[in-house]
């Protein structure tokens, strides 16, 4: 049995003319794996990932969680589930606290006061008052705290839209370490965009590339960064790692 199986998915621009953002996207999550979504801008990875979470609606195509239709979840049901970081992080209304415990509240699940402290001092955020107001926070405490709060609810699925992208060298690589711990603990699946290839390298064992409207490529990491099979993973490849050596100049 499939964990997730995306049935090829569909969305489209409208404004007079029809434009695909992509088109007869398909691919099959068989096991928990490490996955990074790959691609230029404006390719609609982001958008793919909120179709994944329920967030979005495909204008083609079915998503399945365990061969039952996305159509035939409740929302409520499916979020407990699947969970959605976006890259600006939105904290509900109150202290740190309350962000912390309300989405178990509203999900009807214990609140595990130890695990969350113990996720939060791994993430830096140890000397944090959880008495604080959620809003006067870091972006990048912000984006750990809300991180925290989704893996509270220990979700099968965790999709993570650039969720390392506002934050310095230190926690970067201190919410990588923790989410590979996480996943070989827990057996999350968790789907990664990330622009930083040397990231994509380090936590995914597969990759999904966008390009030209479609899933061009999925094949596991060390072949796709070894020898993608298109030629716009080649181009790709080469003009991200040009970017990084004129930013080391």
């Amino acid at each position: 049995m499939s964990i997730l199986d995306l049935q090829q998915l569909g969305k489209y621009r409208t404004g007079g003319e029809r434009v695909d953002l992509f088109r007869e996207v398909s691919a099959q999550i068989n096991k928990p794996e490490m996955i990074t979504v790959l691609g230029a801008s404006g390719q609609g990875k982001s958008t793919l990932l909120r179709i994944m979470a329920k967030l979005d609606l495909p204008d083609e195509g079915e998503v399945f969680l365990h061969n039952k239709s996305a159509n035939d979840w409740s929302s409520k049901e499916w979020r407990m589930k699947v969970c959605y970081i976006a890259q600006q992080a939105v904290m509900l209304p109150g202290t740190v606290e309350d962000n912390l415990r309300t989405v178990s509240e509203l999900h009807r699940t214990p609140f595990e006061e130890k695990l969350a402290t113990r996720l939060m001092e791994e993430l830096g955020l140890g000397q944090l008052d959880w008495k604080q107001n959620a809003d006067l926070l870091s972006g990048g405490e912000k984006q750990r705290v809300a991180l925290i709060r989704s893996l509270l609810l220990h979700p099968e699925i965790l999709l993570l839209d650039e969720v390392t992208a506002s934050l310095d060298s230190a926690s970067k690589q201190a919410v990588e370490s923790m989410l590979k711990k996480w996943h070989k603990a827990n057996d999350t699946t968790q789907i990664w965009i990330t622009h930083d290839l040397d990231q994509a390298r380090q936590i995914g064992d597969r990759v999904w590339f966008i390009g030209g409207g479609t899933l061009l490529e999925d094949k596991d990491s060390h072949s796709f960064f070894e020898c993608p099979s298109s030629e716009l993973g080649r181009q790709y490849l080469q003009l991200s790692e040009r970017e990084v050596e004129s930013s080391c100049l």
